[in-house]
């Protein structure tokens, strides 16, 4: 099946989350964005920092809403919590015709999108029933970026989106390149690519003598899968992928009943 879509933007009630917190720049971008599309815009997102906390729920201890401003709250919870605790409970009078995720401080493309929170909140509310677009502003080496590129082409992007059909186990990730806005070479529609990522772990003492370990930096490889959202961005294009959340791969199914019987 499909969501029902266009969506009439302007008499639409949009979600905002992310994973980056209340208080993270791309989150205020975001929002300045949707109220071009709609008045009626509801932020829910986590209190702290939460990246790569991926599609993780928070079920051993309560959680605790707090109420900002009329439809602003931060939750002190993972990014899925937010999608949840919004659409099923905060706005279960009318729940939202969209949501939107991000602006994440740094790119989701590649085998990324597997730990990302940003994704996380497109993915929850993709299996309650709302259609999600999950948007990432790339950084330059030095990590510094003003979103420049995603907050000139967000709305229209969205516009654009929400025209087409997809279907109701499909998210949308869009990640705008790290350059000038009028130096965006254009949107390109792309699957996500291979990026191997090595995770270097750094064992270290504290001054009790007790080990300890910080994963990271993370190491990227040369490798850029041509044609993928990773080399569009390298040539200063936005990377439109449709992400699919049935993750069963229908070949290997044959094979595994013929081995099994």
């Amino acid at each position: 099946m499909a969501f029902e879509l266009p969506i009439d933007l302007q008499r639409s009630r949009i979600l905002l989350s992310n994973d980056d917190g209340i208080n993270a720049p791309g989150l205020a971008v975001l929002e300045r964005i949707a109220r071009t599309l709609s008045d009626d815009v509801w932020v829910v997102a986590p209190e702290t920092e939460q990246s790569a906390s991926s599609h993780s729920l928070t079920l051993h201890r309560p959680l605790r809403l707090r109420e900002i401003d009329e439809r602003h709250f931060a939750l002190d919870g993972r990014p899925t919590d937010c999608a949840l605790l919004a659409i099923n409970m905060i706005m279960r009078d009318r729940k939202p015709d969209l949501v939107l995720s991000g602006i994440n401080f740094g790119r989701n493309i590649c085998d990324d999108v597997t730990y990302s929170g940003t994704i996380a909140v497109a993915m929850e509310a993709t299996l309650l029933g709302v259609p999600a677009i999950a948007l990432s502003q790339a950084v330059d080496g030095g990590g510094a970026t003003d979103f420049a590129a995603a907050e000139h082409w967000g709305a229209e992007l969205i516009r654009r989106l929400v025209r087409a059909s997809w279907p109701d186990t499909v998210l949308i990730n869009v990640n705008f390149p790290a350059c000038a806005a009028n130096a965006v070479t254009g949107v390109r529609v792309v699957p996500h690519g291979k990026r191997k990522i090595a995770d270097d772990v750094c064992e270290r003492v504290d001054p009790r003598g007790r080990t300890y370990y910080w994963i990271g930096p993370l190491h990227e490889s040369e490798e850029v899968t041509p044609g993928s959202d990773h080399a569009v961005l390298l040539s200063q294009g936005i990377a439109v992928t449709p992400l699919h959340l049935d993750l069963t791969h229908q070949p290997t199914i044959a094979a595994l009943d013929l081995a099994l019987r």
